[in-house]
């Protein structure tokens, strides 16, 4: 049997998985693809090959699995199936902050994984998830290599003024800093836009990662310039039920008038606003954008109104720009919201061809528009599985 790659993307209710056979030349050939979602409410396992033909579609009593740690146990057993009780060559993990040791994927030692537990203050909802299966990996089968590949990353190389806060010095080299996060995601796009637009991938381009979490990147010449998150995956856009941005003050408030502790301020933060706290109703722009509810209403407009905010920001960071780029859960799937944050943006020359957008693209701008906008879907797994095996080539080199 052929070398396999497996990548693993851990979030705090479902677990993404694919799986790549490796070719000659270290060519990347797509297996199979699923995940466990819904781990202790509706558990419910999916996946399909390579030609879309279903491999699995059960679910699963909540008591059966009740947290992560169930949920591999079931998966394992599942994978093992499928690879004949092979095991893959390698399996590469996102992990959502390097901190400010990480600029590159690594693989996982004891003391890389030491490491990389002491930033889960600056991710608290995504670090520990995406820690677990590489810990639980590593009890059970501590042959086979792993390999972190970070949403930090890509961002490493932004101007100092894009990455400092004004604030005392000993505080940045501790680590005090703006990073960036959605950056596999954003690694591929760059990549993937050479083959879309050419010339677009070597000018200025705003890529905008709208999905339950959600961000924006300036992208010059396939390199990161600047992202709305900052310290935390917190900061910028409001998101499903993250906040986004909000004037440190409202934090004070929160502790010195309302008598929040940390916990309740990290709650706050991280689980009731965006979306959800806008609208009252839901985190889900699909519920949103179905509903007639004035919260609904103010949700989405709020949204819109700051994609539209930080295209300009960014586009000042980068002296300019050439084109736009959706992608993600809402980026790829809801006409709506790009159609009107193109026409928001028609001041900077982008002429919407709606027909197009209706279709999901992948131009949505008509043959008149001063600049393209495109919708490019994104493979966060598909980077994690080449970073992997080029980590790999790597470290069995010879010296």
């Amino acid at each position: 049997m052929p070398d396999t790659i497996l990548v693993a993307n851990a979030g705090s209710s479902s677990i993404k998985f694919q799986l790549f056979e490796v070719g000659a030349g270290g060519r990347l050939d797509l297996e199979l693809k699923g995940q466990l979602e819904g781990i202790g409410t509706r558990p419910h396992l999916a996946a399909k090959d390579a030609a879309g033909r279903v491999l699995a579609d059960d679910a699963y009593a909540p008591g059966e699995i009740a947290d992560v740690a169930a949920a591999l146990e079931e998966l394992e057993g599942w994978l093992t199936e499928q690879l004949g009780g092979m095991r893959p060559l390698a399996i590469g993990h996102r992990v959502v902050h390097g901190g400010p040791a990480y600029g590159a994927p690594v693989l996982i030692d004891d003391a890389v994984l030491a490491e990389l537990e002491t930033f889960v203050p600056l991710a608290p909802l995504h670090q520990p998830n995406n820690l677990a299966p590489i810990r639980a990996i590593r009890a059970r089968y501590p042959d086979i290599a792993q390999v972190a590949c970070f949403d930090t990353a890509f961002h490493r190389g932004h101007p100092e003024v894009a990455d400092r806060f004004a604030i005392p010095d000993a505080f940045h080299r501790e680590g005090v800093r703006r990073y960036g996060f959605h950056g596999l995601s954003y690694e591929y796009v760059a990549d993937r836009l050479q083959q879309v637009d050419p010339a677009l991938a070597a000018g200025r381009v705003v890529v905008c990662h709208l999905g339950s979490g959600a961000s924006m990147c300036a992208i010059h010449a396939g390199r990161s310039i600047d992202s709305t998150m900052g310290f935390t995956a917190v900061d910028g856009l409001p998101m499903g039920t993250r906040t986004g941005q909000l004037d440190p003050g409202v934090v004070l408030y929160l502790l010195q008038a309302k008598g929040f502790d940390a916990k309740a301020v990290e709650r706050f933060l991280y689980h009731e606003g965006g979306l959800k706290g806008l609208s009252g109703i839901s985190n889900d722009m699909r519920d949103l954008e179905a509903s007639d509810a004035p919260g609904a209403k103010l949700a989405i407009d709020y949204f819109v109104y700051r994609v539209i905010r930080e295209v300009g920001a960014l586009a000042a960071a980068m002296g300019g720009i050439d084109g736009l780029v959706f992608t993600a859960g809402i980026g790829e799937h809801s006409a709506t919201i790009r159609g009107r944050v193109l026409d928001g943006l028609g001041w900077l020359g982008f002429a919407l061809d709606r027909a197009a957008n209706d279709r999901h693209g992948p131009l949505l701008t008509t043959s008149a528009s001063a600049r393209p906008a495109y919708v490019v879907p994104t493979n966060e797994e598909l980077m994690i599985a080449r970073h992997t095996l080029a980590v790999l080539q790597r470290s069995s080199a010879p010296r």
